[in-house]
């Protein structure tokens, strides 16, 4: 099944002045990757410098350093650090992502 990506709702609608988790392996996050890495750049937009974001996302992508660590780093650049942390019980990856600047 295919979502809109207007048919989701945004992973977050704040600015995080701390540390936090974003929520990416939704049924909906497993039908679409383009959304997964727009919202973890979102994510990561509304993470305040010297916090982090750990990014959840669905198994059905698999390693997040196959899709999601060359885009972050394309928007980002060096005013982030990127780190693989586990995969969970069910499957998911977690990826944290420092704001360095």
């Amino acid at each position: 099944m295919s979502h809109s990506h207007e048919d989701v709702s945004p992973v977050t609608t704040e600015v995080h002045d701390n540390s936090w988790s974003a929520n990416l392996e939704t049924p909906a996050h497993a039908d679409d990757l383009d959304m997964v890495v727009e919202q973890a750049i979102d994510a990561v937009e509304k993470t305040t410098v010297g916090n982090h974001v750990n990014l959840v996302s669905h198994a059905d992508h698999g390693h997040p350093d196959t899709y999601l660590f060359d885009a972050l780093a394309d928007v980002f650049g060096e005013t982030i650090s990127t780190e693989y942390v586990q995969q969970c019980g069910c499957g998911g990856h977690v990826t944290r992502v420092h704001r360095e600047a």
